[in-house]
């Protein structure tokens, strides 16, 4: 169930720090007098589950900041961690009644939520948020289909890059600035996280992430907060280049 950890914050929609990528994006401002209406914040402690698999849910929302995991679990008790959550990211289905996965906040989550119901009424008013959860959809999709790439076909150290790279470009969106050069972000997931997302063991992860040290691909202070030099170089470490393709 939903856990009951509603936040007393008073954010403005015009000042939220990810308005520029949430669902709101499109919203004009009587539309955003009218999600100020239905929505409320929440707060999640680290291994703090969000929604159990199954529950019903009674609100959507969007991640404002931390980040979450999807996990799903078979019959026999294994698990699979199958997405993440990242700040602007977006929880729940209008016109679904439950949630097809466990989201657990993996670091400290804030999440600015939505009553569902009045929420599916807006979007059939407002082209606008419609229109950008749509978006936001396919962006969905996409990113799933990358994934699935990196979890098939590529190396240790090519799916190592693989996440860096996706954080680094997230970071970057989320504050405005170009994904190119020099980037510098905190890692918000630990390496026991990374190996279970990535299907690696936590030697490999850490022994991959000390060889991208070692070569200069990545800076470190401490386990978390990482420089990149050179983000076309992460890139190609990845198995990618500048513009997101595979090379052959």
């Amino acid at each position: 169930m939903l856990q009951d950890e509603t936040l007393t914050h008073n954010h403005h929609c015009g000042e939220c720090p990810i308005r520029h990528k949430a669902v709101c994006a499109r919203c004009d401002t009587d539309e955003l007098v009218q999600l100020e209406e239905i929505k409320y914040y929440r707060t999640f402690e680290a291994g703090q589950t969000v929604i159990w698999s199954g529950d019903k849910m009674d609100f959507v929302g969007s991640v404002v900041s931390g980040i979450a995991t999807l996990t799903q679990t078979m019959e026999d008790g294994r698990t699979q961690m199958v997405g993440l959550l990242l700040p602007s990211d977006f929880v729940g289905r209008p016109g679904r009644e439950g949630s097809a996965y466990d989201v657990v906040a993996t670091t400290d989550l804030v999440m600015c939520c939505f009553r569902k119901k009045p929420f599916e009424q807006m979007m059939e008013g407002t082209p606008h948020v419609a229109q950008r959860l749509l978006e936001m959809t396919l962006d969905e999709l996409d990113a799933a289909r990358e994934w699935m790439l990196v979890l098939g076909r590529k190396t240790a150290r090519e799916k190592i890059a693989s996440l860096l790279s996706i954080i680094a470009r997230r970071d970057a969106s989320l504050n405005l600035r170009p994904a190119n050069g020099e980037l510098v972000f905190d890692l918000p997931l630990t390496r026991e996280a990374m190996a279970d997302y990535l299907g690696l063991t936590l030697e490999t992860v850490s022994r991959q992430i000390s060889a991208l040290k070692r070569d200069g691909v990545i800076h470190l202070e401490g386990k978390r907060h990482v420089t990149v030099p050179d983000y076309n170089r992460l890139m190609e470490e990845a198995g990618d280049d500048a513009d997101g393709g595979i090379f052959a």
